[in-house]
């Protein structure tokens, strides 16, 4: 069963763009965990473009952010330095996180665009699915974790 909103997010150790990384490493932050399915298409593009450019904003609330696809580490890696992420994209080319959370996509080759929204206890707060442009992810889980902590 994928998690839910309330309930606690399943903890993972991966391989990202910053070596490895476990979730529960940034227990007392909140996490912003954003599936998406495929580095260098124009959506996952202006999605980590737009999470790059509000990062500091982020950072501010205590906040960390995480992406997640199918790529394997070289490609992510390429993806983040070309735009600019300094937070960890992780290579879950096995596709263990992305099934963890309920985001395959129906042909079982990608993760559907979902965004995760954590608090610093390690609970999910908000889960957000179809929206309109890729980039309305990071300025709502913006807008999200700033209505949280006031």
């Amino acid at each position: 069963m994928p998690p839910n909103i309330g309930e606690l997010a399943p903890d993972f150790e991966a391989e990202s763009t910053l070596g490895k990384i476990r979730l529960s490493d940034y227990k007392g932050k909140f996490v912003v965990l954003y599936f998406y399915p495929k580095s260098f298409t124009p959506g996952c593009t202006r999605e980590i473009q737009r999470f790059s450019e509000l990062y500091e904003e982020f950072k501010k609330l205590n906040a960390e952010i995480i992406g997640v696809s199918a790529d394997n580490i070289t490609t992510q890696k390429r993806f983040a330095e070309k735009y600019n992420a300094k937070f960890p994209v992780v290579a879950d080319k096995e596709k263990k996180i992305i099934e963890t959370y309920g985001v395959l996509n129906e042909k079982g080759t990608s993760a559907q665009r979902v965004t995760f929204i954590i608090d610093p206890e390690g609970k999910i707060v908000e889960i957000l699915r179809n929206l309109k442009k890729a980039e309305e992810h990071a300025d709502k889980a913006l807008d999200i974790i700033k209505n949280k902590k006031s």
